[in-house]
């Protein structure tokens, strides 16, 4: 289930930049607006899980409905080639998608003894399965047209069919009464009295407007750069995942959440720097150190944020305060980073005789940087979060990654 979940997510997510602006034609905007489409989702689902999945429905058969309705919609995205038809249906997609995320991490911890041993040995499929659809993408070519986009659709119809086999698990809140409050999450806003708990907030979500500019772009800039099967050198940025994923628990001992959240910032800011001044030449190992430096990215400002809320909320309050911050981060910031990204490559493009538009990409690169790098000073200053007893990653539920 969870190889299947992420190889639809990474077979067409990666690429679309570049089948987008090369064989489409789409402008920066148009690009960065089809990469919102997943944050529009990702304010949606919990509102979707809280008062549908959870109350009504199996999710194993939920998961299988969305997946097979997933899987035809994409397939008819793939057709599309105005921004006008596709754009509308891709937001329908992504609203179709986003919602599993949560229900096959909710079906694995529903269905184990000890989540805290098992869930990571059953999720690192997933990021296994992201790999094995980038290097698939990459070795056959396919970057530059709508064939990654089939290829999840016919995926994604395989894990639906393949969902009613999973164990039978009944919602979670069935038969009690719908408190809005609930689905909401608005007991989570009584956090913002505290100061730090306010910072770190603001700051997730600003930091995300220049993070988006990686997850948009970064497929169409290798490519335009010369880069041969960039799709395929992406997925390196899953492998150093995977293995600071392992150094998080003795690095938040050690070094505390303040810290670990400034290292994540500052590799932003240098990944981005990396990207300004690398090339395919001499110095293409910028490129690949941008690539590399991913797992620090994430791992050590996602993750580590994720652990920060959780030692912050009471256990009443837990929940509804993770979802505050996925739709204040993945949500709210990521989709207006996508526009101001799209606005920044445009501002940045000279378009040729044939349509296809060339960037100055050194440029681009310099402004999410200097961005990054802003925001890491003002958090060093301003985030002072009490003392908290370290928490080990695997007493916690993993947060979504975010696509590379």
């Amino acid at each position: 289930m969870m190889f299947l979940q992420y190889f639809v997510w990474g077979a067409w997510y990666v690429t679309m930049g570049t089948y987008l602006g090369t064989t489409l034609k789409f402008d920066g905007t148009q690009i960065g607006l089809a990469y919102g489409s997943t944050a529009i989702a990702a304010m949606v689902s919990p509102f979707f899980v809280g008062m549908i999945a959870d109350r009504f429905f199996p999710t194993e058969r939920i998961i299988a409905l969305l997946h097979i309705a997933g899987g035809v919609v994409l397939y008819l995205v793939s057709t599309m080639t105005t921004f006008g038809r596709f754009y509308p249906l891709l937001i329908l997609y992504a609203l179709l998608f986003m919602p599993t995320l949560a229900l096959t991490n909710s079906i694995s911890f529903d269905n184990m003894a000890d989540s805290a041993k098992e869930f990571p040995k059953v999720r690192v499929l997933g990021t296994i399965g992201w790999i094995v659809a980038g290097l698939a993408v990459g070795k056959l070519g396919l970057e530059a047209s709508s064939a990654p986009m089939k290829i999840a659709a016919a995926a994604s119809i395989v894990l639906g069919l393949y969902s009613f086999m999973l164990p039978h698990t009944p919602p979670h809140t069935g038969g009690k009464p719908l408190s809005v409050r609930d689905v909401l999450g608005l007991d989570a806003l009584s956090l913002i009295k505290d100061r730090s708990f306010a910072v770190f907030l603001l700051g997730s979500f600003v930091l995300c407007i220049p993070l988006q500019f990686y997850y948009a772009f970064t497929n169409l800039f290798l490519n335009e750069t010369g880069m041969t099967a960039a799709v395929s050198k992406m997925t390196l940025g899953q492998v150093s995942e995977m293995g600071f994923m392992l150094l998080l628990p003795l690095a938040l001992v050690r070094l505390g959440v303040k810290k670990i959240m400034l290292i994540g910032m500052a590799a932003w800011t240098l990944r981005y720097v990396m990207f300004a001044l690398g090339n395919t030449g001499s110095l293409v190992w910028m490129l690949y150190l941008g690539i590399l430096l991913h797992g620090v990215c994430y791992d050590f400002f996602f993750v580590t944020g994720q652990i920060y809320v959780d030692q912050t909320a009471g256990l009443r309050i837990r929940a509804a305060a993770q979802g505050l911050i996925a739709f204040v981060t993945l949500g709210v910031g990521l989709f207006i980073g996508s526009w101001a990204s799209g606005r920044v490559v445009d501002a940045y493009a000279t378009v040729g005789a044939n349509g296809v538009a060339t960037h100055d990409w050194r440029s681009i690169w310099l402004v999410p940087a200097a961005g990054a790098a802003i925001i890491l000073v003002v958090f060093a200053v301003l985030f002072r979060p009490a003392p908290a007893a370290p928490v080990e990653i695997g007493e916690q539920p993993m947060p979504e990654p975010l696509p590379l």
